[in-house]
């Protein structure tokens, strides 16, 4: 059980090192997990951190998200609809939908988005 803590505490202080680094956009991108599912698809989980203000573009991915809200407040838009979501608040995410995310909270916000997606395809694909 100690192991289990002390890996846990490691891997929590291991993503806030590396949630840090934000891109010239303030966000930063931080895999946590890639797992093949049945041969053919994976799941992948990846922490995004959002700087004050900053917002990842339109996009989509070749599989489903599911985005978990870890801190702060961020708002997304999907379908035509805003959705703002709240620390603790999850949302799913179609396969293909186009959607974009922007922290609107007062500080840094985070976010733990786990994707099914077929293998070999890229995660994210920017909206043109």
């Amino acid at each position: 059980m100690k192991s289990i803590v002390a890996a846990a505490v490691l891997m929590a202080a291991t993503l806030s090192a590396h949630a840090q680094k934000f891109d010239d956009k303030g966000i930063a991108r931080t895999e946590t997990v890639r797992r093949d599912v049945d041969g053919r698809n994976e799941a992948i989980q990846v922490r995004v951190d959002f700087a004050h203000n900053a917002a990842f573009p339109k996009h989509s991915h070749p599989g489903i998200e599911i985005a978990y809200v870890l801190s702060g407040t961020v708002e997304y838009a999907m379908d035509g609809k805003t959705i703002r979501l709240q620390a603790g608040e999850s949302l799913y995410i179609p396969a293909g939908a186009v959607h974009s995310a922007r922290n609107v909270g007062t500080g840094v916000s985070a976010e733990l988005a786990t994707y099914l997606v077929e293998k070999n395809q890229p995660i994210v694909i920017l909206d043109k």
